[in-house]
C-alpha cells in the first residue's frame, strides 16, 4: 500500500484535476474526460498501480464522472435554451449501441493499445478543430436515415474507447452539419450522458485483477477518484457554462483544439514507451 503522504498528494492532485475538468465540461461539453483519462493514468501509476488493465480503469472512472458532470452541464445549457433535444432523441439509440460495443472492445484490448487509440483519435480531432475552416460543411442539417444509422454508433463506440463524453466527436460532427458551435457544445453534453450511463454499467461488471487495481474499486471504476473529481466538478461546471456563452465561437474551438492536441501527444508518447 502507498504511504499516507503519497495518498494525500494524490487527493490534492485529483481535486485540482476535478476542478479543471468541471470547467471543461461546461465550456466544451466534453465531460472533462479528455483531461481525466491521462490524469487518472498518471495518478494510478504514481501510486504504484499498473498492468495491462490500467487504461480500462482510467476509461471507466472517467466515464463514471461524465455521468454527473455532463448531466449538470446539459441542464445548465438547457436553461439557456442551447440544447437541441431533437438531435439527442434521434441520435441517442445509435449512440447507446455504440457505447455498449465500445465496452466490449475495451475489455479485451491491452492498456498500451488503448493509449495509442486515444492519442491518435484525439490528435486527429484536435488538428481538425485547430486547423479546420468554419465554412467546411458536409450538409445543411444533421443526417438522418442510413447516415445517422452508421454515424451514431461510431460516436458512442469511439468515445468509450477514449473514455470521454460526446463532445470530442459530437461537436465536430454537428459543426460540419451546420449546427452553431454553442448549440453543438450544449447538445454534445447530452451525448456525454447517453454514452456514459450504459458504458459504466458494463465497466462495473468488468473483472480486474485485485493485485493491480487501487483500493475501493468496483469492476473498473475507482470510487476514490470518482468521488474527489465529482465533488470539484459540481462546483466548477457552471463556471464553464458561463464562459462558453461569453466567448465567440472561434476562440472556443481553438481552446478545444489546444487541449486535445496536447493531451493526444502526451498519450502517444506514453503508448510508445517514452
Amino acid at each position: 500500500m502507498p504511504d499516507a503522504a503519497l495518498i494525500a498528494q494524490m487527493l490534492v492532485l485529483l481535486a485540482v484535476i476535478g476542478a479543471v475538468a468541471g470547467v471543461l465540461a461546461g465550456l466544451l461539453g466534453v465531460g472533462g474526460g479528455i483531461v481525466l483519462v491521462p490524469a487518472f493514468f498518471y495518478a494510478f501509476q504514481t501510486l504504484g498501480y499498473g498492468g495491462d488493465q490500467l487504461m480500462q480503469l482510467c476509461l471507466a472512472t472517467s466515464l463514471a464522472t461524465i455521468i454527473v458532470t455532463s448531466l449538470r452541464s446539459v441542464l445548465s445549457h438547457h436553461k439557456k435554451g442551447a440544447v437541441d433535444w431533437q438531435i439527442l432523441r434521434g441520435w441517442g439509440p445509435g449512440i447507446v449501441v455504440g457505447a455498449i460495443a465500445g465496452v466490449l472492445a475495451a475489455s479485451v484490448l491491452r492498456s498500451t493499445t488503448l493509449q495509442g487509440l486515444f492519442g491518435v483519435l484525439a490528435l486527429i480531432i484536435g488538428l481538425y478543430l485547430g486547423l479546420g475552416r468554419s465554412d467546411w460543411r458536409l450538409g445543411d442539417a444533421m443526417p438522418k436515415g442510413a447516415r445517422r444509422f452508421i454515424l451514431s454508433p461510431m460516436v458512442g463506440f469511439l468515445s468509450v474507447l477514449m473514455g470521454i463524453g460526446g463532445g470530442s466527436f459530437g461537436v465536430p460532427l454537428m459543426s460540419l452539419y451546420n449546427t452553431p458551435i454553442h448549440r453543438a457544445v450544449a447538445t454534445a453534453a447530452g451525448f456525454g450522458v447517453i454514452i456514459a450511463v450504459p458504458s459504466v454499467i458494463g465497466f462495473l461488471l468488468l473483472p480486474i485483477d485485485p493485485a493491480t487495481r487501487p483500493p475501493l474499486t468496483i469492476g473498473a471504476v475507482n470510487l476514490v477518484a470518482f468521488g474527489v473529481v465529482i465533488a470539484m466538478t459540481l462546483v466548477t461546471a457552471p463556471w464553464g457554462v458561463k464562459l462558453a456563452h461569453a466567448m465567440d465561437p472561434k476562440p472556443l474551438k481553438r481552446v478545444f483544439a489546444v487541449f486535445l492536441v496536447a493531451v493526444a501527444l502526451n498519450m502517444l508518447r506514453k503508448a510508445l514507451g517514452y
